[in-house]
C-alpha cells in the first residue's frame, strides 16, 4: 500500500508552476524543438558531459541518464508505426497513446531514476505532443488536459530552428521523413512551442542555428545556474 501511494503521488496536478519534488537534488531536464532542431543530439552531449567522472565528483550525483519519448516500448512502439505510416489512427487517438506511454515512462523509468538522485535528460515530453497535436486538434486545453497529471520538468530547454533548415537537416541525414515533417506544418508547430514557452515556467528558448559547440555553451550556463552548481 506504501508503495501504491507514492506512485500516485508522482502524478500530481499541473496549474503552470513545477512541482517535480526536488528528490535528493536530482534534476529532470527535457530538450524539445523541431524535428531537425538538433535537441537530440544535444540532449545526448548534456549527459555525456555530466556523466565525466569529474563533473559526477563535482555534481555529488552518481550519474546522469538519457531518455527519450516516444519510448522504445509496446505503447511506444506503436507511436512510432503511426509516425512512419504503417498504420493510421485519428490524432486524438494518437494523443492518448502518448499520454499512456508517458504515463508509463514516468512510472517505470524517470521517477525511480530521480529517486535515486540520478539526473535525468529526456529528448522530448508532452510540450512535443501539445506543439505537434496542435497541428490536427484545435482544442489546445484539451491537449493539456490529457497532460496536466504528469511532473513538469525542473528544466526545459527549446531549440528554435526555422523549418526550412529543420527539413535541410533531416533530408541529410534520413532517407524518408516522417508525418509532420513538411514545412508550413512545422512553422505551425513552432508556434505552439512559443505559446507552450509562455504558459508553463522554466523553459529556456535558445538559438538552434548555431554550430553544436556554441549552442552545447550556452546549454551548460543555463544548467549551471539553474542547479546552482560550480564550474
Amino acid at each position: 500500500m506504501e508503495n501504491q501511494a507514492k506512485k500516485k503521488n508522482w502524478f500530481v496536478a499541473v496549474n503552470g508552476k513545477s512541482i517535480l519534488p526536488r528528490l535528493g537534488g536530482a534534476g529532470f531536464i527535457v530538450f524539445e524543438g523541431l524535428d531537425g532542431s538538433g535537441q537530440s543530439t544535444q540532449a545526448a552531449k548534456l549527459v555525456e558531459y555530466l556523466n565525466r567522472p569529474s563533473k559526477k565528483f563535482k555534481l555529488g550525483r552518481p550519474e546522469a541518464h538519457l531518455t527519450k519519448e516516444p519510448t522504445n516500448n509496446l505503447i511506444g512502439g506503436l507511436i512510432r508505426g503511426q509516425l512512419t505510416r504503417n498504420w493510421k489512427t485519428g490524432p486524438e487517438c494518437l494523443q492518448l497513446l502518448f499520454a499512456a506511454d508517458r504515463a508509463h515512462h514516468l512510472e517505470k523509468e524517470i521517477m525511480p531514476l530521480l529517486e535515486r538522485e540520478v539526473i535525468v535528460v529526456s529528448d522530448r515530453y508532452f510540450f512535443s505532443t501539445i506543439a505537434y497535436g496542435s497541428l490536427e486538434i484545435s482544442d489546445w486545453q484539451w491537449l493539456k488536459d490529457i497532460n496536466r497529471h504528469f511532473p513538469l520538468p525542473d528544466l526545459s530547454i527549446f531549440l528554435k530552428a526555422s523549418p526550412k533548415i529543420c527539413l535541410e537537416r533531416i533530408k541529410q541525414n534520413r532517407f524518408e521523413m516522417e508525418l509532420f515533417e513538411k514545412e508550413e506544418a512545422l512553422a505551425k508547430i513552432w508556434q505552439g512551442y512559443e505559446r507552450l514557452a509562455k504558459e508553463f515556467e522554466n523553459v529556456h528558448i535558445i538559438d538552434g542555428e548555431r554550430t553544436i559547440e556554441e549552442i552545447f555553451d550556452e546549454i551548460k550556463k543555463i544548467v549551471y545556474a539553474k542547479f546552482n552548481l560550480g564550474k
